[in-house]
C-alpha cells in the first residue's frame, strides 16, 4: 500500500512539472523546485524522467528545460482538426529560435504550392513571406519538395505544365529529384526571387504520406551553400517530429 501511495505522489509531482510550463517556456531546476516546494534533488530525478520520455527538452547551454515534442504529439489528437499551419506552429518557432532565419510551411495545391504559416526571421535584413502566396512548383527548394515524394501523376502534371519555363531543363530537373530523395531535403539559390536561397524539407504524417514541406529561407549572401548543408539536419529532425504531430 505504502509503495502506491509513493508511486501516486510520483506521478501527481512530474504532473506538476509539465503544469509548471502553462505559463512559462523555459525553466530551470531551481525555478521549479521552489515553485513547487520540492528538493532539487527529488525534482532533478524527475526532470530526467521526462527528458528521456520526451516530455521535456533540456538545453545543454542555459541549463534550462521546455516542453518536448512529446507532449504536441498528445496535443494533436485532442482536436478533430488536421491543420498544420496551427498545429506545427510552435515547432516552427523553435526551428527559426535555432537557424535564425524565416520558416515557412507548404502545401500543395495542384501545380502549384501555398504558403500556409510562416514565422518571419528576427533578423534586420530578412526574407518576408506572407501566408497565402502561391508559387509554381517547378522552381523553388520547397516546390522541389512537394514534387520529389509526390505520386508519379503529379510529377507528369509539373512537367507538362504550360508554364513551364524554357529556361529550366527537364532532364536536368529530375536529377535534382532524384538527389533529394537520396539526401532527404531541397535547396535553391535565385531559383525564383533574386538574392534569395531557401532549404526544405518533406515533413510526412504518421502514416508515411506526404502532407507538407517546411522550409528555411533568407538572403543568398547569408544563406550560403554551406550554410544550407549545416542548416539541412536540423530542418529534418523538425520535420520528423512534425510529422509525429499529424495524423
Amino acid at each position: 500500500m505504502e509503495e502506491a501511495k509513493t508511486n501516486v505522489r510520483a506521478v501527481e509531482r512530474a504532473l506538476d512539472i509539465l503544469l509548471c510550463f502553462t505559463d512559462s517556456t523555459d525553466l530551470g531546476l531551481s525555478e521549479i523546485a521552489s515553485r513547487l516546494s520540492l528538493h532539487k534533488s527529488t525534482v532533478h530525478r524527475l526532470l530526467a524522467t521526462l527528458e528521456n520520455k520526451g516530455f521535456l527538452i533540456r538545453d545543454a547551454q542555459t541549463e534550462k528545460y521546455r516542453l518536448g515534442f512529446r507532449i504536441w504529439e498528445l496535443s494533436a489528437n485532442l482536436t478533430h482538426s488536421d491543420d498544420p499551419a496551427t498545429v506545427l506552429l510552435p515547432e516552427m518557432e523553435r526551428l527559426r529560435d535555432l537557424v535564425g532565419e524565416t520558416i515557412s510551411l507548404y502545401v500543395r495545391d495542384g501545380n502549384e504550392r501555398i504558403r500556409i504559416q510562416a514565422v518571419q526571421s528576427n533578423q534586420p535584413i530578412r526574407r518576408v513571406a506572407p501566408i497565402g502566396a502561391r508559387m509554381p512548383l517547378f522552381v523553388g527548394a520547397s516546390s522541389k519538395v512537394l514534387v520529389a515524394y509526390a505520386e508519379p501523376e503529379v510529377l507528369q502534371a509539373v512537367l507538362n505544365d504550360p508554364n513551364w519555363p524554357d529556361s529550366i531543363d527537364r532532364e536536368a530537373y529530375l536529377e535534382q529529384l532524384e538527389q533529394i530523395r537520396a539526401q532527404g531535403f531541397a535547396t535553391s539559390v535565385e531559383e525564383r526571387e533574386l538574392g534569395a536561397a531557401a532549404v526544405a524539407a518533406p515533413i510526412f504524417n504518421r502514416n508515411g504520406k506526404l502532407v507538407a514541406a517546411i522550409a528555411a529561407s533568407g538572403p543568398s549572401n547569408r544563406l550560403t551553400p554551406e550554410k544550407m548543408r549545416e542548416f539541412a539536419r536540423p530542418i529534418m529532425e523538425a520535420a520528423y517530429r512534425m510529422g509525429k504531430m499529424m495524423k
